[in-house]
């Protein structure tokens, strides 16, 4: 398995992607290649000047305006990268492997894999020993997250395969059953899959649905229960308040990333096991033709992304991917001639 640009460390070498930080708070991320330089509106930085510093070095760019210089985080990198669909943010991404549990050396289905951000997380999670099958149902998103995953990377991992279809189609004929150990699904209605996801789960392993609204939330926990085949499905959201911290000066921030998403997991029961009946105060329970209705797809909407902006970010993943790869080759001698555009990070000045 190649290894990942995010666990090298030492001082910066050719092809490295470094995180530059202005006086301002605002981010530039660039790619070192020799004769280079990284412009911005306050002077030019030479590419020369960062290859050889440590980590967490400070360099003036040619106006003697001061940038802190770091290797990105997963974090900085994932939300930094193009996008052909809505990512998975860090917080949540964070739950997912600690409620999914997953481990090194697991064997994971996750689907869709959208731009790819939780495809790198999940294949840190595993190592090489783990397997990671991912499902998509559109090429250009298939795409834009095989260029992110091989920018970051330096190259496609091994382990790590995108198969294009329907979950419920393809993953009977990709893996095999009772083989899979964690089961991530991402997409708009995860129960339409929980059959074909019981056949491949392992007894004890987990199923993770990762979904936007409330309606999405009740139907997938009917369709979990009405199984048999696994325990009371668990849910949860996360959200993520900071603290500014100054001398005395301690108060929450203004801004907090606040809902972005729900958490429901359920474990697979071993064959012909049945769930003891759980004693509950009563409650209503049972939903109407009208609430079935809600849950459709199509009343739950789906955010589309223009073929045009679309076609954008394939070409600027699989850049930043031909790049990665050319510099791993040419090594210290030489880089590619490929330059992709700079990627900034969403931090605003201050």
């Amino acid at each position: 398995m190649t290894t990942s640009r995010g666990e090298q460390s030492g001082p910066f070498r050719v092809g490295d992607r470094v995180q530059l930080t202005g006086p301002k708070g605002r981010m530039h991320t660039i790619t070192l290649e020799p004769g280079k330089l990284f412009h911005s509106h306050k002077g030019p930085i030479a590419h020369d000047d960062l290859i050889g510093l440590p980590d967490g070095s400070v360099v003036a760019n040619q106006v003697g305006i001061e940038y802190l210089a770091l290797r990105p985080l997963l974090s900085d990198f994932v939300m930094s990268m193009p996008r052909g669909a809505a990512i998975v943010y860090p917080k949540d991404a964070a739950q997912i492997l600690a409620q999914a549990d997953i481990f090194p050396g697991a064997t994971v289905v996750e689907a869709g894999v959208g731009s790819g951000a939780l495809s790198l997380w999940l294949l840190r999670a595993i190592g090489e020993r783990g397997r990671l099958h991912s499902f998509e149902r559109r090429e250009e998103f298939a795409d834009v997250a095989r260029g992110n995953v091989a920018t970051f990377h330096g190259a496609v991992p091994d382990n790590w395969s995108i198969t294009l279809g329907d979950l419920a189609e393809a993953l009977p004929e990709t893996v095999d059953e009772g083989s899979v150990d964690r089961v991530v699904l991402d997409m708009l209605a995860p129960w339409e899959c929980i059959d074909e996801v019981s056949r491949a789960l392992k007894p004890g392993g987990v199923v993770l649905c990762y979904i936007a609204t409330v309606t999405q939330l009740s139907r997938v926990a009917e369709a979990i229960r009405a199984t048999g085949e696994y325990t009371e499905p668990q849910s949860s959201e996360t959200m993520v308040r900071g603290w500014h911290v100054q001398g005395l000066a301690v108060r929450p921030d203004h801004r907090m990333i606040a809902h972005t998403g729900f958490l429901i997991t359920a474990r697979r029961l071993a064959p012909g096991t049945v769930l003891p009946e759980l004693k509950r105060r009563p409650s209503k329970t049972e939903f109407s033709d009208e609430d079935v209705e809600a849950w459709t797809p199509g009343a739950l909407g789906e955010r589309q992304v223009s073929a045009k902006a679309l076609r954008k970010r394939v070409r600027a993943a699989d850049a930043a991917a031909r790049k990665s790869a050319g510099s791993d080759e040419a090594g210290s001698e030489s880089a590619g001639d490929l330059e992709a555009p700079e990627q900034e990070s969403p931090v605003s000045d201050e």
